[in-house]
């Protein structure tokens, strides 16, 4: 069977992370609507080499130690879906984007509720940064992994601990993490706070 799952304790609660072969194809939160992602029958294999390293990874990234994850990825969508997913994976450490910028990335500017569908439907949740799109008016908006691992994903990519986050809701909108590019991973720079929307670089910048 060429797809196949491994379940990982995290932070954020149990993480099902499935193959395709020798690529990522989904990330999967514990309490994940169904459907929300359609995949094939699949079986459990805890050897699968690149379920392994993706636990690896994301072991080191909810350390505080890896910035960027060095992963081969499967997206399976349309077209569409396929053009938001890859534009979440440009998404600098340290900032966020609005649902309106991605859809001026893709060259679409009038398919913002389009682009929020395409980012709920995200099969790879947080090595894509679907968590890093944020509302124009800088609300968390909805979020697949439900809102309060949201701002557990921002804070502790901003540098804060969730207790630090809790004592201070703004933080919830400030992002901070690796640009979740498939390539090489790169040291952890040192924390540092989202900078405000109005001082956030152009998406064609990066």
């Amino acid at each position: 069977m060429t797809y196949a799952y491994k379940l990982m304790n995290s932070p954020v609660g149990e993480l099902k992370l499935v193959a395709n072969g020798n690529r990522l194809a989904a990330i999967l939160w514990e309490n994940d609507r169904p459907n929300r992602v359609r995949l094939p029958e699949m079986a459990e294999a805890n050897d699968r080499p690149i379920l392994l390293e993706t636990e690896r990874q994301l072991n080191e990234y909810f350390a505080g130690t890896r910035d960027r994850f060095d992963l081969e990825l499967d997206f399976q969508g349309t077209d569409f879906q396929k053009k938001v997913w890859a534009a979440l994976l440009t998404i600098p450490f340290g900032e966020t984007r609005s649902y309106s910028d991605i859809a001026t990335q893709i060259g679409n500017i009038n398919a913002v509720r389009a682009v929020g569908a395409a980012n709920g439907r995200n099969p790879i949740s947080i090595v894509a940064p679907c968590h890093r799109v944020i509302g124009a008016s800088g609300d968390l908006t909805g979020f697949a992994g439900g809102l309060a691992n949201k701002m557990f994903l921002l804070s502790l990519e901003a540098g804060q601990t969730s207790l630090e986050a809790a004592a201070d809701p703004a933080a919830g909108s400030a992002a901070a993490a690796a640009p979740e590019t498939v390539g090489r991973a790169a040291p952890v720079k040192p924390a540092r706070s989202a900078p405000s929307r109005g001082t956030q670089a152009s998406l064609f910048g990066n």
